[in-house]
């Protein structure tokens, strides 16, 4: 029987500290790689609203599944897992350690699980469903999915339209919600999972969110935003994304929001994601949780503690 491939799996809601982790544990480390699990990294061009590592950070800690797509581009959870399944094989041929980090729920729990036993996609469908979010719009394509599909409409943020649609889609193709397509409740038998999910209390993450923002304004992010909006416009799947879709959005009276009103719309939406990210990954086998407010060198010592 071969051998199961080890990895890490580090998961965390934004801004809860798991890239400063990370680099704690392996910077400097050359037998280490990361496999980013994060939705929108994969998209050239967003570097600061994804809060992408630097070009010299990856220097130190080669991540992998970074600036793979243009964000016009389509990145679905069965391309993540399939791409990270060759990355970690190739790793552990080469003697390297695959560490998958990021803070895509869906994404982790499907690597760690499995994809769920969802119907393929029908193009047809598809095509009906774009032609009436156009007609339509976001709002009243989520609340038919709350009407539909409630447990998955609770969990999809209502201006990610994809995930609307596809999740509309997979009802109106079987009658069934998206929940009765089940995912395995065990961890794939291929691989040695050590997986370690980080925590903060609400206050303090609310707090590093807000604290994010500001230094994402102050680092060009509305000069980086305003130039893909140009370049991709509003449909354009990289564009769904927090930190870039609320640059589109309008006030009651129709007019653009200002500055200072997107980016506090970009705070509350941090905040709500975060709330929502920790759904993807509970009751996964064998996880364990570090707090981090109990400072960093504590979360480090629990962290290794996990790994060994």
């Amino acid at each position: 029987m071969p051998r199961k491939i080890p990895v890490l799996v580090l998961f965390a809601p934004t801004a809860t500290g798991k890239t400063e982790l990370l680099f704690k544990l392996f910077g400097g480390n050359d037998k280490a790689r990361v496999i980013s699990a994060d939705s929108m990294q994969v998209y050239r061009g967003m570097d600061i609203g994804t809060a992408k590592p630097t070009l010299a950070e990856q220097k130190i800690l080669p991540h992998y599944l970074i600036d793979i797509k243009n964000p016009d581009e389509q990145f679905s959870v069965a391309e993540f897992v399939e791409r990270a399944d060759g990355l970690c094989e190739r790793f552990y041929n080469e003697g390297a350690i695959p560490v998958v980090c990021g803070g895509t729920g869906f994404y982790v729990r499907s690597f760690l699980l499995g994809l769920p036993s969802t119907p393929t996609g029908d193009e047809a469908m598809r095509a009906a469903l774009r032609a009436e979010l156009e007609e339509r719009g976001k709002a009243e394509m989520w609340k038919e999915l709350l009407k539909s599909d409630p447990d998955s409409a609770k969990k999809i943020d209502p201006a990610d339209s994809y995930r609307v649609l596809r999740a509309l889609e997979i009802y109106r193709l079987t009658g069934k919600p998206r929940a009765d397509f089940a995912q395995s409740p065990k961890l794939r038998e291929k691989y040695d999972f050590t997986t370690i999910i980080l925590e903060r209390g609400r206050e303090e993450l609310y707090r590093r969110i807000e604290e994010r923002v500001d230094k994402m304004f102050e680092a060009g992010l509305e000069a980086e935003a305003r130039g893909l909006m140009q370049k991709y416009g509003a449909d354009a799947p990289g564009m769904q994304a927090i930190g870039y879709r609320e640059f589109f959005e309008k006030s009651a009276s129709g007019e653009p929001l200002s500055t200072a009103e997107i980016m506090e719309k970009i705070k509350r939406d941090s905040k709500k994601y975060a709330k929502k990210q920790c759904v993807f990954t509970r009751g996964i086998p064998g996880a364990t949780t570090v707090q981090m407010d109990g400072g960093e060198a504590a979360a480090i010592t629990e962290a290794v503690a996990a790994l060994r």
